[in-house]
């Protein structure tokens, strides 16, 4: 296992940590119908900086997003991540199921208490049952944004490498 524990880890790390290229890639798979129907869009195209927020603007804009994460802007770091990880409520439902958490279509109340379900290893158990179902760079995503979200002390997840 290999894990990755700060003070309190931050979110922008969690897509540093995938490197700039696959970084490049997870802003490619935005769905802006998606970010349209979970009302994100406006939330994202003001945090994005963009008078415009489409697919040209998102693949312009990825080297200042990058730029941004590196710089920790947790906030924007935040909605990215809402933003990428919405594309993909197939991988959270899946996830959440098989933690067991409560959820409804992939959505958890805010006040869950995940502590029963985030059991020791429960990372490197998620990695292990769905890497190969799913993209790598958005299952690691959503790994640490889980953890982040829900976790009493988040650590970063990094799979051990092959």
């Amino acid at each position: 296992m290999a894990y990755a524990t700060l003070a309190l880890m931050q979110l922008s790390q969690a897509f540093v940590s995938l490197g700039e290229d696959v970084f490049a890639q997870l802003i490619r798979q935005i769905s802006i119908g998606k970010l349209k129907t979970y009302q994100l869009y406006e939330t994202l195209k003001a945090r994005a900086h963009v008078a415009k927020l489409n697919t040209e603007s998102l693949r312009k804009g990825t080297p200042r997003f990058w730029a941004r994460l590196n710089g920790g802007e947790e906030e924007f770091a935040t909605d990215l991540a809402q933003a990428v990880l919405i594309a993909h409520l197939d991988l959270i439902r899946a996830v959440l199921d098989s933690l067991g958490i409560p959820n409804r279509d992939g959505f958890f109340e805010k006040n869950v208490d995940a502590q029963p379900y985030l059991t020791e290893g429960w990372q490197q158990r998620v990695y292990e049952k769905f890497h190969g179902v799913y993209p790598e760079p958005v299952l690691r995503l959503y790994i640490n944004h889980l953890a982040w979200e829900l976790a009493k002390e988040p650590q970063m997840f990094v799979p051990p490498a092959t």
